[in-house]
């Protein structure tokens, strides 16, 4: 679970359960004050009076100074407690509506704030939640008809309790699944490093294993053949420098193929992060052999592309698509989204910079309708190339 960050709106003596409802907004990036600004719907307390016989007489302002403290001290029980005492806070307040229905009209708030905090409950489906709403407003409107209440004061509230408290209940199971789905990718990620990290160990030890031993056989052989053949010596410790040279050059091309990021693996990654925001992706990426080395590059720039999506864009759609010819490759990234003017910043920048050493170019345009099209160009390397052709070193070619 992600640490809940400190928030100077919950005084310090205030001690926020990991599993409350507060911590799992702040999870969210939400700050405290969003939870709390909900207490301004509480005004309906100080305005009810206004449409009563009573007024604003003396019991109505000792019944206040009485029962609104306790109403705020629930109300941050149902924020601040853990998960398991929500329901018997916002149970708190429909009580202490109940008991002062009599003499105390504005309590009505207390119950309206009850039935939306039940449904923070984890209750087993959303039709318990309901009934339980249903029995409860029951309750009232036979005690408040038993009292004298008339039916224009009390037709709003099965309503407005029952409409108000299943959206955001609906809201708050939208949030746990969420949460849900961030800890189940996180798992993911944690497992996918775990088991790639024993793989790099694999290959290493398997590589540099037999390399090592056969240095230190050498270095030992030629340490003996020093003084009685310094001329056989001298060969092992010439071999003992091409195998070290050699090895030199398997952890290099390791390294790469460790460091190397390819198109299948990013289109994967792509594919968790905008589905998981409600973000359709389309992918024409047809399975094409190049050369690492450009293969790390698309791949990268196709990563930045992704994140900027979803962070600025806005979009319900993105494609992805990967052509290619005799002099090129083209990655093509085009959102539905807002559009608008792209300032460049340290991952544009980046990726331009990436695409330039290997000869190809950056360019960004409005997409057809709205949104963005990015394309990522590389000249056309044959596979195996280590080094790119002579056509390759122009980065100021106009993109066709």
């Amino acid at each position: 679970m992600r640490a809940v960050p400190p928030n100077r709106f919950v005084p310090g003596w205030i001690k926020v359960a990991p599993d409350s409802l507060l911590a799992a907004s702040q999870s969210r990036g939400q700050p405290a004050w969003m939870e709390f600004i909900h207490v301004l719907w509480t005004m309906w307390v100080f305005v009810v009076p206004v449409f009563t016989p009573q007024g604003y007489n003396a019991l109505w302002w000792a019944l206040t100074a009485l029962s609104y403290p306790l109403f705020l001290a629930l109300y941050a029980g149902t924020l601040v407690l853990p998960s398991r005492w929500v329901a018997a806070c916002a149970t708190g307040m429909l009580v202490l509506c109940l008991a002062l229905l009599r003499w105390y009209p504005s309590g009505m708030s207390y119950f309206v704030f009850g039935c939306v905090m039940l449904g923070a409950h984890r209750w087993r489906s959303g039709w318990h939640y309901a009934a339980v709403l249903l029995l409860a407003n029951v309750c009232l409107v036979v005690l408040a008809r038993s009292i004298g209440y008339p039916w224009s004061a009390l037709v709003w509230l099965p309503v407005t309790t029952l409409v108000v408290g299943l959206i955001v209940h609906v809201e708050r199971q939208r949030h746990h699944k969420d949460a849900a789905l961030r800890l189940s990718q996180d798992e993911v990620r944690r497992l996918a490093a775990t088991a790639e990290r024993e793989r790099i160990g694999r290959d290493l030890h398997d590589l540099l294993g037999h390399t090592l031993s056969l240095v230190a056989l050498k270095a030992d052989l030629a340490g003996r053949l020093l003084q009685r053949d310094p001329e056989a010596a001298q060969r092992e410790i010439g071999e003992l420098g091409q195998v070290a040279r050699d090895a030199l050059g398997q952890v290099r091309r390791a390294v790469t193929g460790i460091r190397a990021a390819g198109l299948a693996a990013e289109l994967a990654a792509a594919k968790v992060l905008l589905q998981g925001e409600g973000i359709g992706l389309q992918v024409d990426v047809p399975a094409v052999a190049m050369p690492p080395e450009q293969e790390t590059v698309l791949a990268l720039c196709l990563r930045e592309a992704v994140t900027n999506v979803h962070r600025h864009a806005r979009a319900s759609r993105v494609r992805v698509s990967l052509t290619g010819d005799a002099r090129q490759w083209r990655l093509c990234v085009e959102d539905d989204g807002r559009g608008g003017v792209v300032r460049p910043g340290n991952g544009l920048d980046g990726m331009r910079e990436r695409l330039q050493v290997l000869g190809g170019a950056l360019r960004i345009e409005p997409a057809p309708g709205r949104g963005t099209r990015l394309l990522a160009d590389l000249p056309h390397w044959q596979a195996g190339a280590t080094t790119p052709p002579a056509h390759a070193t122009r980065t100021d070619a106009p993109l066709s």
